[in-house]
């Protein structure tokens, strides 16, 4: 005889070798499962003789027959309740209930069936059994074959009766009969007539649905279905009733949507409560209305945040994280005043637009923090699909919304700070123009009603503070490009980079890489030869990379036990760690032959000086061009060719120019180069070889060239100077009407330049060759034999 745990079960019966899951949440109950924990898992479930739910069982309430069960699964807590799994063992009999910790124990032992006929009255009761079995399951309407041959490998009497009983639609009273039936005839005997009762039952039912199938679609079915599958889940404790649904529309509601987004949303809503939680339909209704939840339609910011708004804190932010670009910050301050007086947060649309490593992104998280606002960063470079930008159509299989959508969602924001990196990276495709479904999210006057293909409903983004980024703005469409404030952001001076250095990037490497100033230090000197002698950029990102490589280099040092700290880096510790020079300024140091000149060029990574040679040979008169020029370019030269024949033949009379081939190279041939600004370039190249007059090699000129000799203005003028002064330059001769561009130049490259400011060819080569019209400037050898090349070559 064993003392077991005892499990009162209400209005329902666990028969030996049937399984059945069960909710436990009187603490009489949770005492019992944690005892049987403690016991192999093993309680004895016996049923109460009422049906009513007490915290605390009598003992005179419970069954004496009940079942030996397993716990084969178990979920939950004490405090909530658990969900235990019961399997039925067998049968036990209970000769005395004792309450034992707070739960009932029994004193029980099994009782085994009376074998009360011969042993071939069983087999035909097995066998009649059997068939009545397999005839239900035929009448069933769902697929029972596995279950039919699950009984035909049964050939225990005893064990069939109890499976067959458990599954017999009879209430808990039967099978409790059922279970204290001793004798096993007597048993199999009830569950034959109940299973002829069934048997009946269904046939009838199988007689009314054939009439009536004809009725019920396909839908139908799924519906009745789907709603039996619910209830047993409900039952089993998986979900809760309506709970989610419930919930889900209160998150509509509460999500303070615009009044015709709300209707859209509620009829979704309906949809899917009409359907079953298995549908493939139903999924897609719910990521759609989880976004429309999601979604930030309420205005962040209120009118007294906007109206405490802190200019000079707005300013100290910009000025902390980044050194110069005092023009952006000051329109950054402008847009916060117009903020503060007009107590609004309207969206503003900006473009940056400079050479890699200049600060653009950096910035935009700068901008972010100064106006207190969400930052949100979505790179462009490369997307060639408009759905990126808009959303693909929820008929589609795995729509998503567009970027920017997304990222209103990220940012949990109506207003946030939203950069566009690398605008002008953006491609095209056959799946369509990103850059023209841009159209709408930047314009002003149309982004209040923006409609991502996936949302499908209107979405206000006009409080969004939209700044796009790029390198060049070749690459953008005019459209585009005309919704925009630009701003440029030109590259750093050498002094510029100096004060990032020491102030932004040294501290942040020296803490990324454990170091300190008591360990070490680095010299003006050095940190000078490291950006002059080792990188050549308009911004500071391969300088970073430097510093980087040099803390690596110096930890092992520092580490060193012959060290003393602090250890000081100086010049011969750069040229140790990072080898011979990379770049020289050798245009400061060369003397130029005659023929060369050197002219200012914009790239999209900042200003670069550029050489420009020529060559006088024997020939036909021809103009040869090499070094990968650009169509603009090569008609520059063709002027400027122009200009000397016209301009200068008296000075050298009878040169014979339909005998003589003129070579014009520009050097790094490997590179495409293009554009009108090297006009006055090309003219005193020509001029210097015809005259043999040597051009300063601290000379640098950039403008445009016109057939009557007039200099006209040209762009990039700030990054063309400080390129300039970045190489040595000391004069540099530019068009008077870019005079108006000085004023965006730094003052240190102001001062380190002489700037000669022309209007016309002539002020050119009187400038660069000393050349006028009372010189007698007749290359040597000319003056006896016009025919020969002159000897300055």
């Amino acid at each position: 005889m064993q003392l077991l745990p005892v499990l009162s079960v209400r209005e329902s019966v666990i028969l030996p070798g049937s399984a059945l899951p069960l909710r436990v949440g009187r603490k009489q109950s949770i005492e019992a499962v944690e005892a049987a924990q403690k016991n192999g898992n093993m309680i004895l479930a016996v049923s109460q003789k009422s049906g009513y739910d007490h915290d605390n069982v009598e003992i005179n309430d419970l069954r004496t027959i009940g079942t030996l069960a397993q716990i084969d699964r178990i979920r939950g807590n004490a405090k909530e309740g658990y969900q235990i799994f019961l399997r039925g063992v067998s049968r036990y009999r209970v000769n005395q209930f004792s309450v034992k910790d707070g739960y009932i124990a029994a004193a029980a032992e099994e009782w085994k069936d009376v074998l009360d006929a011969d042993p071939s009255t069983f087999a035909t009761m097995l066998d009649v059994m059997k068939n009545m079995s397999e005839k239900i399951l035929q009448l069933l309407p769902n697929d029972t074959r596995l279950l039919s041959e699950l009984v035909k490998e049964i050939n225990d009497l005893s064990h069939l009766t109890y499976l067959t009983a458990a599954n017999l639609d009879i209430d808990s009273q039967k099978k409790q009969e059922i279970l204290e039936t001793a004798g096993l005839k007597d048993r199999s005997l009830k569950v034959l007539e109940s299973m002829q009762k069934m048997k009946d039952e269904l046939e009838v039912q199988v007689e009314i649905r054939n009439k009536l199938g004809h009725k019920l679609g396909k839908h139908q079915r799924e519906t009745i279905l789907r709603e039996q599958l619910r209830t047993i889940q409900e039952e089993l404790g998986d979900i809760e009733k309506g709970e989610e649904k419930d919930d889900l529309r209160k998150k509509i509601l509460d999500a303070g949507m615009p009044e015709d987004t709300l209707k859209v949303a509620l009829d979704e809503f309906k949809r899917l409560e009409s359907m079953g939680p298995n549908s493939p339909e139903s999924h897609v209704i719910r990521n759609y209305l989880d976004l429309l939840v999601a979604l930030p339609w309420k205005k962040s910011g209120s009118e007294s945040e906007i109206a405490d708004l802190n200019l000079d804190k707005a300013r100290e932010i910009l000025d902390a994280e980044h050194y110069g670009l005092d023009k952006i910050k000051k329109r950054v301050l402008q847009h916060l005043a117009v903020m503060k007086l007009k107590k609004t947060s309207r969206g503003q649309i900006l473009l940056l637009v400079g050479p890699p490593g200049v600060g653009k992104t950096s910035l935009g998280q700068s901008i972010a923090k100064a106006l207190g606002r969400k930052f949100v960063r979505g790179s462009l470079g490369g997307v060639r699909d408009d759905a990126e930008i808009r959303g693909h159509r929820r008929t589609y299989i795995g729509a998503m919304p567009g970027r920017i959508i997304q990222g209103i969602k990220r940012a949990g924001e109506n207003n946030p700070v939203f950069m566009l990196d690398e605008i002008d990276k953006l491609g095209r495709g056959f799946q369509g123009d990103p850059a023209a479904a841009l159209l709408e999210v930047l314009d002003p006057e149309q982004n209040a009603t923006f409609l991502d293909h996936y949302l499908d409903v209107p979405f206000d983004l006009s409080n969004v503070f939209f700044i796009a980024t790029a390198n060049s703005l070749d690459t953008i469409p005019g459209p585009l490009l005309d919704r925009m404030e630009i701003i440029d952001l030109s590259g750093y001076t050498t002094a510029e980079k100096l004060h990032i250095a020491k102030n932004h990037l040294i501290p942040k490497q020296w803490t990324e890489h454990g170091l300190s100033n008591d360990q070490l230090m680095l010299s003006d000197e050095a940190l000078l030869k490291l950006i002059s002698s080792y990188t050549r950029e308009a911004g500071v990102r391969d300088l970073q990379r430097k510093i980087v490589t040099l803390c690596r280099a110096m930890a092992e040092k520092v580490l060193s036990k012959d060290s003393v700290l602090p250890i000081k880096i100086e010049l011969a510790d750069i040229e140790e760690v990072f080898g011979n020079e990379r770049f020289t300024h050798e245009v400061a140091n060369t003397m130029n032959p005659p023929g060369v000149a050197t002219g200012l060029a914009w790239t999209p990574q900042g200003g670069e000086i550029l050489f420009i040679e020529a060559n006088l040979m024997p020939g036909k008169g021809s103009l040869i061009l090499t070094g990968q020029l650009g169509e603009v370019m090569r008609e520059s030269t063709q002027i400027a060719l122009s200009l000397v024949r016209s301009r200068l033949a008296h000075v050298i009379p009878g040169f014979e120019f339909e005998r003589k081939d003129i070579h014009v190279h520009v050097p790094a041939g490997a590179i495409p180069k293009d554009g009108p600004s090297a006009g006055i370039t090309m003219l005193t190249t020509i001029a210097s070889l015809l005259t043999g007059r040597s051009i300063s090699p601290k000379l640098a000129m950039t403008g445009e060239l016109t057939l009557r000799g007039a200099v006209m203005p040209v762009g990039g003028i700030k990054e063309k100077l400080i390129a300039a002064h970045r190489a040595g330059i000391e004069k540099v001769i530019l068009s008077k009407r870019n005079q108006k561009d000085l004023k965006d130049v730094p003052e240190e490259v102001r001062h380190g330049l002489k700037i000669e400011l022309v209007e016309t060819a002539a002020e050119v080569l009187k400038i660069a060759l000393d050349l006028d019209a009372s010189e007698d400037f007749v290359p040597q050898g000319f003056k006896n034999d016009v025919n020969q090349a002159p000897t300055a070559i």
